[in-house]
C-alpha cells in the first residue's frame, strides 16, 4: 500500500525557487514555472504513469523550433527570470533538437533558470556537457531502476564537471510503501486504467489548488493546459501558435480558473476528478493575483 502522504524531497527545492522567482508585471504575476512538454513520446511506460494505460497515445512528433522561439521571445520582452522547464508528459532527450531548443531559450532569457527532467536513459557525459554548453542550468534525473543506477548517474554528472547545484537525482525506484519515491496523484483522473491504477474522484475535493497561479504549461502543439497534471488535455486554455503568451496567461478562462481553485472549488473539469495536493507551493502567487484582481475592481 502506497504512502499517500509521501512528499518528494526534491519539492522543497522547487518550492523555494517558485517563491524566490515571483515577478510582477503591471501588477500581475508572471509564472514562476514555464513548462514545455516538447514532444508526444517517451521511451518508458512506468507502472505509475498514465502512459502504462492501454491505448495511451505515443506520438512521434516534436515541437517546432519557431514555437520555442516565439514563447522565449515573448517572455524576453517581460524580462522573465523564472524557471523554463523541459519536462511534461515526455522524455525530452528523445528530441534530437533539444540542444538547439535549450540554446534558443538561453539566448532570449539570460536571467532564467533552464531546467530539464529526464529519465537519463540516453544520457552520456558528452551529452550532459553539450546540454550545459547550450545553456542548461540544472538537470533533474528521475532514476527508475535501482540505487546502483542512481549512483551511476551521480558519478556521470560529476564526471561531466557539474557541481551539486546543477543536478538533482530523483529516486523513483523506491517500493510501493514509499510511493515509488513520487508525490503521487491520479493525474486528473488519467491513472484509472494505468498499470498501477488510482481511480478518478467521484466527487471533487474541497481543497484549493495553486498550480494555475504559478505554472504556464504548453505542449508540443502549442496547446496551453490549465495544469501539468492534465494528462488527458481536458482543459485547453489557448494555443501559442494563434495567441500570445500574455493573451493566454491573462485570459478570462485562466483568470476565472485561478479564482475558483484558490477558493477550494474544484468543480471544473478536470479538477473535479483530481486528487493532487495543490498547495505545496505558490501561496505568494495566490496573494499577488488576489491583489491584482482587487486593484482591477477599484
Amino acid at each position: 500500500m502506497r504512502d499517500v502522504n509521501f512528499i518528494d524531497p526534491a519539492l522543497d527545492r522547487k518550492s523555494d525557487l517558485v517563491n524566490d522567482s515571483l515577478q510582477l508585471v503591471d501588477g500581475w504575476p508572471l509564472p514562476s514555472v514555464v513548462e514545455v512538454s516538447e514532444s508526444g513520446t517517451c521511451n518508458r511506460k512506468c507502472i505509475f504513469c498514465p502512459r502504462s494505460a492501454p491505448g495511451f497515445p505515443d506520438v512521434q512528433e516534436f515541437i517546432k523550433p519557431e514555437l520555442i522561439s516565439k514563447l522565449a521571445s515573448e517572455l524576453s520582452e517581460l524580462k522573465y527570470a523564472g524557471i523554463f522547464l523541459f519536462s511534461g508528459f515526455v522524455e525530452p532527450m528523445l528530441d534530437k533538437k533539444i540542444y538547439n531548443h535549450v540554446k534558443i531559450v538561453r539566448d532570449y532569457l539570460p536571467l532564467a533558470r533552464i531546467e530539464m527532467v529526464t529519465n537519463g536513459d540516453v544520457l552520456t557525459v558528452a551529452r550532459l556537457k553539450r546540454l550545459f554548453e547550450s545553456g542548461l542550468s540544472t538537470i533533474l534525473i528521475s532514476v527508475y531502476d535501482s540505487a546502483e543506477d542512481a549512483e551511476r548517474f551521480n558519478e556521470m554528472c560529476i564526471g561531466a564537471g557539474l557541481d551539486s547545484k546543477q543536478f538533482v537525482i530523483r529516486h523513483r525506484y523506491l517500493p510501493e510503501e514509499q510511493s515509488f519515491g513520487i508525490t503521487m496523484n491520479n493525474r486528473a483522473g488519467m491513472m484509472a486504467s494505468a498499470e498501477y491504477a488510482i481511480p478518478a474522484l467521484r466527487e471533487p475535493l474541497n481543497a484549493p489548488c495553486y498550480y494555475p497561479h504559478y505554472t504556464f504549461f504548453m505542449d508540443y502543439l502549442g496547446d496551453v493546459l490549465l495544469c501539468p497534471h492534465d494528462w488527458g488535455k481536458k482543459k485547453i486554455l489557448g494555443n501559442l501558435f494563434k495567441q500570445s503568451f500574455r493573451e493566454i496567461w491573462l485570459s478570462k478562462v485562466f483568470m476565472a480558473s485561478r479564482e475558483i481553485l484558490a477558493n477550494a472549488n474544484r468543480k471544473i473539469s478536470p479538477c473535479n476528478q483530481c486528487d493532487v495536493k495543490g498547495t505545496l507551493m505558490g501561496s505568494s502567487h495566490v496573494l499577488s493575483w488576489n491583489q491584482f484582481r482587487a486593484n482591477q475592481v477599484k
